[in-house]
């Protein structure tokens, strides 16, 4: 279980790693990158398929694998509010 924590953070930090890269390159692309987190759309979008990820990958794989179903979710609520980042 240890592991597969481990490697969600290192996940995510590269995100983090990635944004922050940008915004030295272009000054306010960050906020931009981070922009889905208060679109309702992309949240509804990055909850459904947690939730029905979790519900499968828990009754398949077990409990650890509900932690990756909830990284898709927030990956697929950073590409559904990807839209508005491009306009």
């Amino acid at each position: 279980m240890a592991i597969t924590l481990l490697s969600i953070a290192i996940v995510v930090a590269a995100l983090v790693i990635r944004t922050a890269i940008a915004e030295i390159r272009r000054p306010g692309s960050g906020r931009r990158h981070w922009k889905f987190l208060t679109d309702p759309r992309a949240l509804a979008a990055g909850a459904l398929t947690a939730l029905l990820l979790g519900l499968l990958a828990r009754a398949t794989a077990g409990p650890v694998a509900v932690a990756w179903a909830v990284l898709a979710g927030a990956l697929v609520a950073y590409v559904a509010g990807a839209d508005e980042r491009d306009g």
